[in-house]
């Protein structure tokens, strides 16, 4: 069974929550922006899920970076990026670059992404998720 991205970003919207991201933007997130500061956690659930590589990039405002952004490049060559309807109209996604994920990943935050990993899996359909290297945190 292959899952559809529309079906997997309606699995995320349902497991997103302030516990879910990153803890030192806790206050930044908001059911009205539910994707917001998620996409580190969301890209590995994904590649767990889809497979592919992680693609990471730079935020900038006025120029400055302010910090980073994560998604998804699906083995088709397509990108995949669940968490990019989070920012704010003077942010900018820039020099994005495939990444290799290291086989502790994630190294940091890693009780969010086990908990948004958690969440989305028990949601999926059985036979949703494929045998991969990364299937168990």
């Amino acid at each position: 069974m292959t899952i559809t991205a529309d079906e997997l970003r309606r699995h995320f919207l349902a497991a997103w929550g302030p516990d879910t991201c990153y803890p030192h933007m806790r206050d930044e997130w908001t059911p009205e922006n539910p994707s917001r500061d998620q996409c580190g956690m969301t890209a590995l659930v994904v590649q767990d899920v889809l497979g592919g590589d992680l693609v990471l990039a730079e935020v900038h405002v006025g120029g400055a970076q302010i910090g980073h952004h994560y998604w998804n490049r699906l083995p088709d060559g397509s990108d995949l990026d669940l968490t990019a309807d989070q920012f704010r109209p003077e942010e900018t996604v820039v020099r994005g670059r495939v990444v290799v994920r290291p086989p502790d990943a994630p190294r940091y935050h890693r009780q969010q992404y086990e908990l948004l990993r958690r969440r989305v899996f028990d949601a999926l359909p059985p036979g949703a998720v494929p045998e991969r290297e990364h299937a168990e945190p």
